[in-house]
């Protein structure tokens, strides 16, 4: 099947019940599957498994906070490519210097709206889907080349 007519795979990671499921229902109008996770470990498990386009990532969870499985994605050769969103309460400056030093794409603070979510999430998804399309292409140039 032809990956840009799959449904987006979307991880949401949060150790509050409350906030998965808001997070999910914002998302329902949106042409992707959804997995959630409620640690930092488990994000990390599901991230390998679930293979998703883009994490929702809480900041706060225990095991491993969000900060360290951002980094340890982007730090992995297999999951760098996968898009992060990190959704947090934290909003001092040195909160959002530190996501961003973890490798986070993008940054929300809650009380997360649900246009800013939604349209942030369409962009993210759509970003992603250049990356891959870039990629896709450069390694068919380099076969070519190679005489394969």
């Amino acid at each position: 099947m032809d990956s840009s007519t799959q449904p987006h795979r979307i991880l949401i990671a949060d150790d509050n019940e409350a906030n998965r499921e808001l997070l999910e229902a914002y998302l329902t109008g949106l042409d992707c599957v959804t997995d959630t996770a409620e640690d930092g470990q488990e994000t990390m498990e599901k991230a390998a498994a679930f293979e998703p386009d883009l994490i929702l990532l809480d900041v706060m969870m225990p095991k491993l906070s969000g900060f360290e499985v951002c980094e340890r994605i982007k730090s992995d050769d297999q999951l760098k490519k996968i898009m992060i969103l990190m959704v947090t309460a934290l909003n001092e400056l040195g909160d959002i210097e530190r996501a961003v030093d973890a490798g986070t794409n993008d940054f929300l603070t809650k009380p997360v709206n649900r246009i800013e979510l939604v349209k942030r999430v369409e962009n993210m998804l759509e970003l992603k889907g250049m990356t891959d399309e870039n990629e896709r292409l450069r390694q068919y140039i380099q076969r070519v080349e190679e005489g394969g």
